[in-house]
């Protein structure tokens, strides 16, 4: 049986917000250990945690949980897109090392700052369904949102992306044809924590 696998982002400095962000608390936990936690009991496998800043305070948080790959970027403050691409990289690997593991069919790519609950992860993953598009994209009231699931069909473009061309934005943009835009009905999607007054508002939506 197909599986998704999950990128999860958490290289960068979390310079707007001034602490860093996968260390904030979140309900009853860490953001990082919620979004592993919510990623793991959604159904996706593997899940590839990307880090660079503080990563050996976030790896001992996280590391040692089943189906959970921590790789580290010695790039990323070159930029999100060299996150995406040790993802990928990491990935590749654990098919090569995994001959018996399912075959994968789709790569959900989700940053450690944008915290989600299981059932939009899960209602993301039934849009993206049998994999007839290449890319989804989840929106709200118009507005694009994120996870983005991406076809692992596309995984050597992936490993192209770069700062200059918009990074997976310009991925998207150049398979539009074969990428939906769907309305998942969830202010959720559009959470992104990137300065304390963002931190504040989504504390009080999660209130």
């Amino acid at each position: 049986m197909a599986t998704t696998a999950a990128i999860l982002l958490s290289a960068g400095e979390s310079t707007r917000m001034g602490e860093t962000k996968a260390l904030l608390p979140w309900g009853e936990a860490s953001l990082i250990e919620h979004q592993v936690d919510v990623l793991t009991s959604a159904g996706l496998s593997p899940i590839v945690l990307v880090l660079g800043h503080q990563s050996d305070k976030l790896e001992a948080l996280v590391g040692s949980r089943a189906g959970v790959e921590c790789v580290y970027n010695p790039d990323y403050i070159q930029g999100r897109t060299t996150s995406v691409k040790a993802g990928v990289r990491a990935l590749r690997r654990l098919q090569r090392t995994h001959s018996d593991a399912a075959a994968m069919a789709a790569i959900l790519v989700l940053g450690v700052d944008q915290p989600r609950s299981r059932e939009t992860i899960r209602s993301v993953m039934d849009l993206h369904g049998d994999g007839a598009w290449l890319i989804t994209v989840p929106t709200y009231q118009g507005r694009g949102g994120h996870p983005v699931i991406f076809s692992s069909s596309i995984m050597d473009e992936m490993m192209e992306v770069s700062e200059d061309t918009l990074g997976l934005k310009g991925l998207v943009r150049r398979h539009e044809a074969q990428t939906q835009w769907v309305e998942a009905g969830s202010p959720e999607l559009l959470l992104d924590l990137n300065t304390p007054d963002d931190y504040r508002r989504a504390l009080d939506t999660l209130a």
